[in-house]
């Protein structure tokens, strides 16, 4: 297994699920290819940053250099963990890959987007779900980024966020409360604010993204599932979309190019 970086913090409960998902992943690989008995598991950095200080760099889309601290913020820990001899990584929130390809520019090791392993998995299982649109459920910049629409729409899906007012803070304070580690009855409080966005916007059976790294933590079972339904809305779970991208490049073989 190549070495795997990743840069957490953002927030930290999330960057626990990432760590716990690679690890059993890597256990379950072990088991399927006759590994044999002892733990084999790959060897990983994590470079923490401070959620608060990156929310205070987030810059306007129509002056790029207001986004430079932000940027720069996390692309020298993505350096960090290039430096501790990681050969891919992740950033491990949603929120960022709105600069994605700003923030990996002259990184020498592959990146994986959660945006693009998020809308792979979309139009997976899009003809299960009966709709080629999609709600995004996140943080106020998720759920209003044309970039991470674009990325869907490259599948054949269309995305937004909330439109109603009540909708999206609805989804900001669940996000908050799971980030506080309260996640009783929040499975329920997520379908009901998925159905009535969904149903309010678009037509066919809600498909949900939640593209927040906390939003999957009000479904502990279902936390290795990269889709799943329940409620009558099927779900893209993004971290465990995005642990399964990670896991194709850090177990193949192969070297994959740096990013340009």
């Amino acid at each position: 297994m190549k070495k795997i970086g990743i840069v957490g913090g953002l927030g930290w409960r999330a960057t626990i699920e990432y760590y716990a998902e690679i690890c059993w992943r890597s256990e379950q690989l072990r088991v399927a290819t006759g590994g044999g008995d002892a733990a084999s598991l790959p060897e990983m950095s994590i470079e923490s940053l401070d959620l608060a200080k990156a929310f205070s760099w987030l810059g306007r889309d129509e002056d790029e250099g207001s986004w430079a601290r932000f940027d720069e913020y996390h692309r020298t820990a993505l350096r960090r963990v290039e430096s501790a001899g990681a050969e891919v990584a992740l950033i491990a929130s949603n929120t960022p890959h709105h600069r994605f390809r700003e923030i990996v520019r002259g990184v020498g090791i592959p990146v994986v987007s959660i945006v693009e392993a998020a809308a792979r998995q979309a139009a997976r299982v899009s003809t299960r779900a009966g709709t080629r649109q999609l709600l995004l459920l996140g943080t106020a910049l998720t759920m209003t980024s044309p970039k991470f629409r674009n990325e869907f729409a490259k599948q054949g899906i269309e995305a937004a966020g909330p439109t109603g007012d009540a909708e999206r803070a609805e989804t900001l304070a669940i996000i908050d409360e799971l980030q506080r580690g309260h996640v009783q009855g929040m499975a329920e409080r997520v379908g009901a604010l998925a159905r009535k966005a969904f149903t309010g916007q678009f037509r066919g059976s809600p498909l949900v993204s939640l593209a927040c790294t906390d939003l999957p933590l009000a479904f502990p079972e279902m936390r290795s599932r990269a889709s799943f339904e329940t409620g009558g809305v099927v779900y893209i779970n993004t971290t465990a979309a995005h642990v399964d991208a990670l896991m194709e490049i850090a177990a193949a073989e192969e070297r994959h190019p740096a990013n340009a």
